[in-house]
């Protein structure tokens, strides 16, 4: 039996957010992630532990409206953001919005993450900062829009990652490099002074047909 848009969405979304849980990226009821299922957005269910959501359980929103079609359960208190990022950007099909403990901590004492890695100039590119911004707030919600049409990864300062991609599967893959970069970035800077790739490295990693290809696998795969 062949499963419906929304299905496969549906069961896409658990399949994530289980792996976020597991990878620790966010802690009890925290984050949300959604995903585009034609003129709808499939988002997570607020008070939910994002592990602890099933398939028939993410709501329904019109993204065009902000029309909520499920009333069981309340959408995440941050679905203006999600709601924002998609009218400005149609590109996107997903968002994962985690708390990465150390993302956090690097917005805590920095305000940029420099390009360390192939990965992360490959599959992330520049990352985007926003200033403390009171959460759930459209406040927030046009900061995260602001930038989303120039960058797929967003630190919101004292608050976690917003990353977004052409599927769950890029959008995640997004979060764990950002995660890992931040990481990477903290462990050299308390041992000394990091040694970064030159905009002229980054770019020649940009330009690598392996690393194109790759992208575009991920993009296709769910």
């Amino acid at each position: 039996m062949t499963l419906s848009l929304e299905q496969q969405v549906r069961e896409e979304l658990s399949l994530y957010a289980r792996k976020i849980v597991a990878k620790g990226l966010v802690v009890g009821p925290g984050g949300n992630i959604s995903a585009k299922a034609g003129d709808l957005m499939l988002l997570s269910p607020s008070g939910f532990a994002l592990e602890d959501i099933e398939p028939h359980q993410w709501i329904r929103v019109e993204i065009g409206s902000g029309k909520v079609l499920d009333t069981e359960f309340r959408p995440s208190s941050e679905v203006l953001m999600h709601l924002y990022a998609y009218r400005e950007n149609p590109d996107i099909q997903a968002i994962v919005h985690t708390h990465p403990a150390y993302c956090i901590a690097l917005t805590l004492v920095a305000k940029e993450l420099p390009m360390l890695f192939p990965d992360q100039a490959a599959l992330v590119g520049e990352v985007a900062f926003v200033p403390y911004v009171l959460p759930t707030t459209d406040l927030l919600a046009d900061a995260v829009a602001a930038k989303v049409g120039q960058y797929n990864s967003i630190l919101l300062e004292n608050h976690g990652l917003v990353t977004t991609g052409k599927n769950l599967r890029e959008a995640y893959y997004r979060t764990e490099v950002v995660e890992e970069s931040a990481k990477i970035y903290l462990a050299a800077k308390a041992a000394g002074t990091p040694k970064v790739l030159t905009d002229e490295e980054y770019k020649e990693i940009q330009s690598l047909e392996s690393e194109a290809y790759r992208v575009q696998l991920l993009q296709k795969l769910k």
